[in-house]
């Protein structure tokens, strides 16, 4: 019979003076050196390697698994929970599903009730496995045992894919979510992996309840945080979703080379291509839509502009409006004289020439001219779905931010000016500002592959 002290294993039966480790240990430390492997992939493997890393680190975890072979039979020695525990998150490691550790790590929770580290990672084989509901009990469920970063940012992400009956469940649900995520953060501020779920909360927020751009700020900055983690820059979650809220700060080139970084990290995800090629085609159809004056033929158009009435400025016609309990002075401007940025005291006028579609329906996009024949693309957040304007209608649009985006990016090179509006409800469309009826939320979700 074997005797413990302390992490050895002494073999008295044999040779009181051999002394050997204890198998837990050298589980315990195999286990960790391959998720090093995974996670730290690209610190011993050059990016031109991605493709081959899935293939990789499952020969490393069958590695890992042999020496669970040679351990066989310490499973009911005494540390048996802690045995499951481990070799069920050794065949956790991969991003599919894998029956055979759901049974592993049940053992574990059942055996030791309080085990953590085995109810996070039941927890994940479970969502990977789609089953939402039974994941969350398990993080859940890990709480009061402590608390701790993973099962707190894990919560964090299933709040916002749990179904919600109700849109106000589903903003409680995101609301909720950015509060688990800045605690996990709280704990370990050097996390990079809860720094980025910490962003993709704030995304989720921008979409559910509001499409604020102190919202999008809060997402960069954690992204930013999240980067400065080699682990988490490792990540092609990160990149692509840093690049979906560099798409909607309308850092188009920026979100671009975020789509490609995402590409390059894992060539077998056929998503961030999708999407790189998507906003390629929009900002090329954005350019074309712009030159071509919305290949709106020239008599047409020059009877829309004909028509253009200062009548239909609505409220901003005069010289000012009124916003609350104040006087906001609006002088009338062309297109072409705007500068960058916000033009304050500022108001611009033109008909609709054409809409462009977006993949993401967010935002609305479309063209119009003024009576000097600039043309402009806007981009309408906050739009109610169904709503929006037609070809042909005219658009006063109060104190216009504008940006210029001028880049390359392969082969393609875009040079156009745009109008940024955060509500449709600043807008006059043929004369009548528009109701509270045309705002509502989006809902979208960030994307976790193992989803």
């Amino acid at each position: 019979m074997s005797a413990i002290i302390d992490d050895k294993v002494v073999a008295g039966a044999q040779d009181p003076n051999v002394v050997k480790e204890n198998p837990i240990v050298i589980l315990t430390d195999k286990v960790k050196s391959l998720y090093l492997f995974r996670d730290h992939y690209f610190e011993n493997h050059s990016i031109e390697n991605a493709i081959n890393k899935s293939k990789d680190v499952e020969a490393e975890m069958k590695n890992t698994l042999a020496k669970f072979d040679e351990c066989k039979g310490y499973e009911i020695d005494g540390c048996r929970a802690k045995y499951y525990y481990l070799k069920g998150k050794t065949l956790n490691v991969v991003d599919k599903f894998t029956p055979q550790a759901e049974e592993l790590l049940s053992k574990a929770v059942k055996l030791e009730p309080k085990l953590i580290e085995a109810w996070n990672e039941l927890g994940e084989c479970y969502w990977k496995n789609d089953d939402i509901q039974q994941a969350k009990n398990c993080f859940v469920g890990a709480l009061p045992h402590g608390k701790n970063k993973v099962s707190l940012r894990n919560l964090s992400m299933v709040l916002r894919q749990e179904a919600a009956l109700t849109s106000e469940q589903k903003i409680k649900n995101v609301q909720q979510g950015v509060e688990y995520a800045k605690d996990a953060v709280s704990l370990d501020p050097s996390d990079g992996t809860s720094w980025a779920i910490l962003g993709n909360a704030y995304l989720s927020s921008f979409f559910t309840i509001a499409q604020n751009p102190s919202i999008l700020r809060l997402c960069m900055s954690a992204y930013g945080q999240a980067e400065k983690d080699l682990t988490a820059k490792s990540n092609p979650d990160l990149h692509y979703n840093k690049a979906m809220a560099l798409k909607y700060q309308e850092e188009y080139k920026l979100a671009l080379e975020s789509f490609e970084q995402s590409k390059l990290l894992d060539p077998t995800w056929d998503t961030p291509k999708e999407k790189q090629a998507e906003l390629l085609r929009y900002l090329n159809n954005v350019q074309s839509s712009i030159n071509s004056n919305g290949s709106i033929k020239p008599k047409k158009l020059f009877q829309m502009i004909q028509s253009l009435n200062e009548k239909h400025l609505g409220p901003y016609k005069g010289g000012s409006y009124a916003s609350g309990d104040k006087s906001v002075k609006l002088e009338l401007s062309y297109l072409k004289d705007l500068v960058r940025g916000i033009n304050l005291e500022k108001v611009v006028f033109g008909k609709v020439v054409c809409w462009i579609q977006d993949s993401d329906s967010v935002p609305f996009a479309f063209c119009m001219v003024d009576e000097e024949k600039t043309c402009m693309a806007v981009t309408l957040y906050n739009l109610a779905k169904g709503k929006g304007v037609t070809v042909g209608d005219s658009v006063a649009i109060p104190e216009p931010f504008l940006t210029r985006h001028q880049f390359s990016y392969l082969d393609n090179k875009f040079d156009f000016k745009s109008i940024r509006v955060e509500t449709p409800v600043v807008l006059v469309v043929n004369g009548r500002k528009l109701g509270r009826d045309q705002q509502a939320n989006v809902k979208m979700s960030t994307f976790k592959k193992s989803d």
